[in-house]
């Protein structure tokens, strides 16, 4: 597994790191657990006090942060700069409510003779956090603000094509003023994530990624004995209703599908359109797509970003040709792009029956799914034959009624009028296919600390 930042647009290899020695996996596992027992009995005051000096350094360096992400993976630099921010969003976030969401909860009892219930929620350790690329920072972000602020500390590994965000942020962790082995970045090699989850000072992992890794790293945590949260794939509807606003929602659709270029879990990857609009909609999308500018993603004019990697966009094109062969009509929207560059062509997909197990798979990148629905009955249908429940969108102009869609779609996450969004103060996660468990909020941050039970019983009192 080799650590190298290659410039998407350019395809120069810029840096190379080395995998971490076995040495280094237990000196970290070491440090880690030396400062848990220190850290787990730290204030949240002083807790918050690193988690605000973390949010500001992001704002202070907010072009250095943005550039970084844009250079390895290729993310336009709006992007890049809105993601600094919202990572700084969840750090304060955590800073302002961690105390009274992990407050001792008084629990109601049947009878008085029960005793005096009290819940406290404690932190358990090291939790090992295996992030992907497409949000470098954001990532990490919404794992180690609620673990830290809980009191466990964390251990990353991330994705191998982004190893300077990875070491951007330990480094910002230590200027912000953690004690060392509160959190660490590791350039671990494969062998090691077993080594990891089955060190007892590992109370658990959060991974965000494939199904195929997801499953894989799920099973060793488990054999282990250790909680795992998953944050796999996604292949997100996004219901055009008969009464929606076609101008406003086509723009939404356009950008909920390319942003990113295309590589979010949560993009509207299927655009399910009622029957009595399906025409006039789909003539707007093609409009919206076709104003995207391919280009240097350093650029502030670009807003179609390249892929993360040629071998990125060389796999979804091989995903594609398999999907013909499955009877799946491709056209090319948008704009020509550059033949520099991991750039993919926007492409629409349709003839995707219920013969065609095409629909069922998730295209990272530019490819938009279009189905027709016949009313609102069918889009639910269409929008539940998925392996995946990660997110979705419901536009029309009565919300009552988009409401009462959303409740039938089988999803973690569902949005009126907006493609799903990521913020500091709502949770996030899925079912099915999509993964368990659950990050951000209140949600996140109890996943991995002890919900221990302490009750006051008279001795009197009758068993």
């Amino acid at each position: 597994m080799a650590y190298a930042t290659i410039n998407p647009y350019t395809g120069e290899t810029l840096k190379t790191f080395p995998e971490a020695t076995d040495q280094e996996v237990q000196t970290a596992l070491t440090e880690a657990y030396d400062t848990f027992k220190s850290w787990r009995h730290t204030s949240f005051a002083e807790r918050a006090k690193i988690m605000t000096a973390a949010a500001n350094i992001l704002r202070r360096d907010i072009d250095k942060y943005a550039k970084l992400m844009t250079l390895e993976m290729g993310k336009v630099l709006a992007e890049a700069k809105a993601e600094t921010i919202l990572s700084a969003e969840i750090f304060e976030y955590y800073a302002k409510n961690a105390e009274k969401l992990l407050a001792s909860e008084k629990l109601p009892v049947a009878d008085p003779k029960e005793g005096e219930a009290v819940l406290i929620h404690q932190p358990q350790g090291i939790v090992f956090a295996i992030e992907p690329w497409n949000f470098p920072y954001y990532q990490i972000a919404r794992i180690i603000a609620p673990q830290l602020s809980a009191g466990n500390t964390v251990i990353l590994k991330h994705a191998s094509n982004v190893p300077q965000c990875a070491a951007a942020f330990d480094d910002l962790m230590k200027e912000a003023g953690l004690p060392k082995g509160g959190f660490r970045n590791l350039y671990t090699a494969r062998h090691h994530t077993e080594t990891i989850l089955k060190d007892p000072r590992v109370c658990g992992v959060a991974l965000t990624g494939s199904e195929g890794a997801g499953a894989i790293v799920a099973g060793i945590a488990a054999q282990a004995l250790k909680k795992s949260t998953m944050e796999l794939g996604g292949s997100d509807a996004f219901l055009v209703l008969d009464d929606a606003d076609l101008e406003k929602t086509a723009k939404w659709a356009a950008f909920g599908r390319h942003w990113n270029a295309g590589q979010v879990c949560v993009s509207a990857k299927r655009l399910i359109v009622a029957d009595a609009v399906y025409d006039r909609f789909v003539e707007l999308y093609k409009a919206e797509v076709l104003k995207l500018k391919a280009g240097d993603p350093m650029d502030p004019s670009t807003t179609l970003a390249p892929l993360s990697s040629q071998k990125a966009a060389d796999d979804l094109k091989a995903q594609v040709e398999e999907a013909k062969k499955h009877g799946a009509v491709v056209e090319v929207i948008g704009n020509p792009v550059p033949e520099k560059g991991a750039f993919f062509q926007p492409l629409l997909m349709t003839n995707l029956h219920e013969n065609n197990e095409a629909r069922l798979w998730e295209f990272f990148g530019p490819v938009t799914q279009l189905y027709r629905a016949k009313d609102d009955a069918d889009a639910i249908r269409i929008a539940n034959d998925s392996p995946f429940g990660l997110g979705g969108s419901v536009f029309t102009k009565d919300t009552k009624r988009g409401v009462k869609v959303a409740e039938q779609i089988y999803t973690g996450m569902v949005y009126i009028n907006h493609p799903t969004m990521v913020k500091a103060d709502l949770p996030f996660g899925g079912v099915a296919r999509s993964g368990y468990g659950r990050e951000l909020i209140g949600l996140g941050i109890k996943e991995f600390v002890n919900h221990k039970l302490i009750d006051v019983v008279d001795i009197d009192a009758p068993f």
